[in-house]
This record gives structure tokens, sequence and C-alpha cells, in this order.
């Protein structure tokens, strides 16, 4: 129970009743940023209190001023000592900490995607039941597309983050009532008042709880019923004037994101940078407030004061003036950073105390309130290497990829995302050669492990820089059976089958192989040359097409061979020289038609034969023998007919996309009859007026001369017409 007068100190634990313990001593610290933290010294009647009855349970610390209470902590036991028995009471100590404590406990691996740092935060306090967290931001944190908490505490990520937004936060202390919390907001000093949440995280102190004015009294003690400051210390440093960050981004890769702040009303030199890459930001506005940020962190020691006071409601985050100082530059509005509260209660010993009375005093740090004051960033989680990750994707799909070539993966440590395309954000994926429109591209599939490392070290940004086999995607080949293979094997994608280009390196056995599933194009945009040695062997299953748009030369030094099961069709589009070093030799099963739309000559150097049913016709030396069963001259008759010349053009090759390209500037196949020659010899007849007419007019179109034989010899040498 408390008394109507004087200070006093009392502690209500959970369930407990209310007098189960007096306190004797205290000493409590509360900062920005840092957890509260306090010791409590306590007697009991009941020596039996064990650990089960005391831990984590929630603990009201009240501080009375005759009768009224004007401070209050809560918090939850974090630890329990059972001390010595006396005449008729046992001591126990106890430690106190806010619920946010239990996150220091929790140490954890995990990614979070696609969310705001308060939205993470939140995530964070809830799962430990702080479920009446408030976040009084000016400025609406951006979402951060991949964040990972790497072998952290739940709070060491928390503190973390919130460095890096510039964001603090304080414990708001409040009123715990038949098992429920109730938040006080202080109000001038006050603890009592309407529903507020006990932890606040803020970009700001526009709305810091602000106190009473203080006195500054020198000669004031700490158990003076005047309330002052009797200690004042004020410190300035030299601190880092000036920041400057510099980062980069893929999306943007000749942009430089480098930006400056330099701090303002400075008493020491400006010169002094703080430099920092990366400065983990991927826009300008996000480096604009990153860097302002850092700069405020590292400066929020440049200008402290330091006291000692006996106002019990001085607490973190909370503004007060001061008065009455000898200097007035100190009587203005101070923002408290820290606090230390000691109390000494001896009269709770009961005949065990002397006869000192009740006190209470604070250490306290402060800086201007006009000071934005925001914690130090904490260095993030350096990863120690290069980590193992499988490729994932959506159901019934075997590549899952973006724009850029970047894919999805789950490492083997997280216990959360699911192997789907939710299971991390877009890993970039590096390749053997990667430039403008040119490169090399092979991207990971689904289930495939990969080697992912860490830019910078930093687990926020992993990058994929290698492949590897295990137990279940295995080698093309067997190993160590084929260790002198090496191979690029692909596999049809949502099919069976595989592309591959191979090498076998074994000695005398060196090969190199290579498979297409499909279609195999080959594109030379100059000369090709290619040289065999030994034997080459050519297969098509199919058809075979083949254009040439120039000339063509081949040259064999031994025989050629050909079998046609079909057709031979032959076009040329000029004239046809063929020499045989010894004989031409030719067989038709039924038919040789031998057809010129001029003239035909057989010349022999010592025979000519003509053979057909019994008869023939020979020309040789000894003169001209024709024999057969009747020989006609000029005696009716007509002559045979042979089949005509069906010469089938040639199909055009394929270009590489599936189509005929057409050259515009090559000659085009043309039927040979209809091909204007240029340069044509007269032929030589000897009677002109036996020529047929649609001869003569087939050799007119064509630019064919026809000169009269006349009355030649044997020499050609005519006695009529000169031929010259």
């Amino acid at each position: 129970m408390h008394q109507a007068k004087g200070l006093q100190f009392t502690a209500h634990v959970g369930e407990l009743p209310e007098n189960v313990f007096s306190v004797f001593g205290l000493e409590l610290t509360e900062g920005l940023s840092e957890l509260v933290h306090g010791r409590l010294k306590m007697a009991s009647n009941l020596p039996t209190l064990a650990a089960a009855d005391i831990l984590e349970q929630w603990l009201e610390l009240t501080i009375w001023q005759n009768g009224a209470a004007i401070r209050r902590f809560t918090g939850v036991v974090s630890e329990f000592v059972r001390g010595d028995s006396g005449h008729r009471r046992t001591h126990y100590e106890v430690v106190i900490q806010p619920p946010l404590w239990r996150l220091g406990l929790m140490h954890n691996s995990r990614i979070f995607q696609s969310q705001s740092t308060d939205n993470i935060l939140s995530t964070l306090v809830r799962e430990r039941g702080i479920a009446d967290a408030v976040f009084d931001l000016q400025h609406t944190p951006p979402e951060r597309e991949y964040c990972v908490q790497h072998r952290e505490s739940d709070l060491a990520f928390l503190e973390r983050l919130a460095a890096e937004e510039g964001w603090h936060y304080r414990y708001q202390h409040g009123r715990y009532q038949h098992g429920r919390y109730h938040h006080g907001r202080y109000q001038h000093g006050s603890v009592d008042g309407q529903e507020q949440p006990s932890l606040i995280v803020a970009d700001n102190h526009r709305n810091a709880p602000r106190l009473e004015a203080v006195e500054y009294n020198a000669k004031a003690g700490g158990s003076s019923r005047q309330p002052a400051v009797f200690r004042l210390r004020y410190e300035q440093r030299v601190r880092t004037a000036a920041v400057a960050m510099k980062d980069y981004t893929f999306h943007k890769p000749a942009y430089g994101l480098m930006h400056e702040h330099t701090a303002s009303s400075l008493e020491h030199r400006d010169d002094y940078q703080h430099y920092e890459y990366p400065g983990r930001f991927k826009t300008d506005a996000s480096g604009k407030r990153f860097t302002q940020v850092r700069l405020d962190a590292l400066r929020n020691d440049a200008s402290v004061a330091s006291g000692e006071s006996n106002r019990p409601d001085f607490t973190c985050g909370a503004k007060v003036q001061l008065t009455r100082h000898n200097n007035e530059r100190f009587n203005q509005d101070w923002l408290i950073t820290r606090v230390t509260h000691s109390g000494s209660q001896p009269q709770a010993l009961e005949e065990e105390a002397g006869a000192e009375p009740t006190t209470y005093h604070n250490r306290f740090s402060a800086v201007p309130a006009h000071i934005n004051w925001r914690p130090r960033c904490t260095q993030r989680p350096l990863m120690d290497g290069p980590q193992i990750a499988i490729v994932t994707g959506p159901d019934g799909e075997e590549i899952h990829c973006d724009e850029y070539g970047r894919v999805k993966v789950r490492f083997p440590w997280d216990r959360y995302s699911e192997n789907n395309q939710h299971s991390s954000a877009w890993l970039r994926v590096s390749q053997g050669w990667a430039g403008g429109q040119y490169g090399f591209m092979a991207l990971p599939r689904i289930g495939h492990e990969v080697i992912v490392s860490f830019l910078d070290g930093d687990p926020d940004q992993p990058i994929i820089t290698g492949r590897t086999y295990h137990a279940t995607n295995t080698p093309p080949y067997a190993l160590p059976l084929h260790k002198t293979r090496t191979t690029l094997k692909t596999q049809t994608h949502k099919g069976e089958g595989s592309n591959e280009l191979r090498f076998e390196d074994e000695v005398n056995k060196e090969h190199i192989y290579v498979h297409a599933q499909k279609n195999l194009d080959l594109l030379t945009q100059n000369n090709r040359t290619e040289v065999i040695k030994n034997d080459s062997h050519l297969t098509v299953g199919q058809n075979r097409f083949s254009h040439t748009k120039g000339n063509e030369h081949s040259t064999i030094n031994g025989e050629q061979r050909q079998h046609i099961g079909g057709d031979y069709s032959l076009t040329t589009g000029g004239s046809h020289h063929s020499h045989f070093g010894k004989a031409q030799l030719v067989e038709a099963g039924t038919e040789i038609h031998h057809k010129a739309g001029l003239k035909v000559v057989i010349d022999a150097g010592a025979e000519v034969t003509l053979s057909a049913g019994g008869s023939f016709l020979k020309l040789d030396p000894n003169g001209i023998t024709i024999s057969g069963p009747l020989v006609r001259f000029n005696s009716g008759g007509g002559p045979g007919s042979g089949s005509a010349a069906t010469a089938q053009p040639p199909e055009l090759p394929q270009g590489l996309n599936g189509h005929e390209q057409p050259d515009k500037g090559s000659a085009q196949l043309t039927d040979i009859g209809q091909r204007q020659h240029t340069a044509t010899e007269p032929a030589i007849i000897s009677d002109l007026s036996s020529l047929d007419k649609r001869i003569k007019t087939r050799a007119a179109k064509a630019g064919h001369l026809f000169v009269s034989a006349c009355e030649m010899d044997s020499s050609g040498e005519c006695a009529i017409h000169d031929h010259d």
C-alpha cells in the first residue's frame, strides 16, 4: 500500500497481491532506441517464491509522492534472483524489460519481399504479441523489394532497419491492471490519461511528450522536495561535417546515384566528409533522405548535455524547458535522449533498515530540442561467402524469367517461402559475356542448383554467379568414365530431346560432335573455308537443295561416281562443254534423243557408225558404207522422232528463317530455248532453201546467222563466194 506522505516506491508483479514485494532499491535506464533495463531490489515475507512464479510476469513499478503516482514503469520480468533470508523477510532481485526485449531472444533468417519498413517492423512486434505499436512517420517509406534478415535476432533486425530509415523508438509506460495493460499519455508530468500505445516508432520529435519546465538549481539534492536539475554539463564535439553516398542500379547503369549533405551552423571545419558506397538506395528520392539521415545520425552526439535531477517524470523522447540557468544559452527546450533512474527506500526492510530516508535521483542526457536526433546505423550482417539456392517458378513451367533474364530462387535456410514464383525477388544471373545485344546467355531452369553471391556482402543484393550439379541433376555423361568430354548440352523445353555441342579430348579419339534436335542453321556473312584431310561423309534423309549465286568450281583428283535413283535434269543457261580424256560411254535403256535448234555435228577422227535394226551407216577413211534390206534416197519415208527434253528446274534452298531469300542481283534461271545469246558464230548451211520456216524464225529471234556453203570443198574453200 502506498503511503499518504513523502516519497515511496511500490512494485506489483503479475496477479500476485500488491503487498507481496517491498522495493528497497532500484536502478532503471531508458534511452531512445534502447531497451528499458531496470534492476529492482525487493523484500518479501514469502520465502518460497520461485522463478516460475515471477519470470515473464508483468511488473509495474510506481513512484509516489504524497500519495499521488508521479511515474510508472512497466515491463516484463526477464531475470529473477533469490537472495538471503533475514528474520522475517527474504531478499529478491528482478530485472524488468519491455516486451520488445523478447525479440532479442528470437534469432532468425528470412526474406521479406515488396514490403515497406513499417510493415516489416509491425510483423516482428506482432509475432511477439505486441499488438499496440504505433508509427509516427512524417515520410512514408518506400517498399523494399527484397529485405533479408540473416542470422540476426529479431531485435537487431528491427533496430537495423529503423536506423537505416532514421527512425527511433521509445517505450511509453502505462498501467497494468487485472491482466490488461493500460497505457498512459504523459502530459506535463502526469502518468494517468487515455490509452496510448506502449511502443512508439517515429522519424521525428514533433509529437514528443512535453514535460513541465524544470529549474536549474545547483544547490538542490536527491531528497529535495523541489524538483530541479542540480548538475548540468554541456559538451560539444568535432564530428563528421558532411556525408556523401553513392550507389548503382542496373536499371540506369550510366547514371551516378550520388547525393551529398553538409551540416549547418557548424562550429568547426566543414571538410570532414563521410563517404559511403554502397548507400543502399536505388532512387534519388531514397538517396537524398538516406544521406540526410546518415548525417543526422553521425552528429547525434555533437552537442550533448548531461546532468542530474530529481524529476522522476524525465523520460527519454520527452521535451523539457530548462529555466533559471545562469547561462541563457541553456535556458531552452531540450530533448531527453537517455535517463538512468536511481532510488533507495531503506524503510522497506523494516527492522533491518537504518534511519536513511527514501531518495530518488536520475542522470540524464539531452540534446537541443531543434536537433532531429537519430540513432546510429548498426552494421548490417555480412554474408560469409556464396550460398547454394534452387531456382523456382510457377507450377507447370520449366523456365521462369523476366525481361532481364533474372530468375527466382529458394535458399535452403528459408523456412517460410514456397517453391514457386514468389520464393524470392528477381535475381540477376551472371553470364559468360554480356554486351549490348550480344554475349552469352544460358538461363537457369526451375530445379537447377545455383551459386548465389552477394554484392559487397549485402544479403539484400544477391546475384547468381555459378551453377552446380547435385545428386538429382547429374552431369550429361557418367563420370569419371567420360572425364575427357567437354559438352554444352541443352534439354528440349516441355519435350524430349536436346541440342548438343560436345568435345572429346581422349588421345587418338579427339572428336567434336554437334547435335541439333530439329533444325541446324549456319550463316556465314563472308567466306567459308573447310579443309578435310581424310574422308567426308554426308547423308541426307530426304531432299537436298543448293544454290550458288556465282560460279562453282570443283576438282576431283580421283574418280567420281554418282547413282541417281530417279530422273536426272540438267539445265545450262549457256554452253555445255565436256572433255573426256579417253572415252564417253552412254547407255540408255530405251532412248537417246539429241536435238539442236540449228545443227548437230558429229566429228570423229576415224569412224562414225549409226546402227539400228540390222542396218547401219559407217563413215571411215575408206568411204561411206550403207547397209540395209532397203536403202532409199528421196523416195518417200520420214525422219524418226524422239521424246522432247523436259528438264525440271531445281527448287531453291530456304533461308535461315525457313523461306527462300532471293538475291535481286543474281542471274535468274531461265529456259535454255528462251535465253538470249550475246555472241554467236554463223552457221554454214549448204542449202538455205532446205531450212524449215520455223527454224529460220526461231534462229532469227535468237540472233543466229546462216551462211550458204556454196561449192565448198572438203577443206572449206569455195570457188564462188569469199567467206572471209
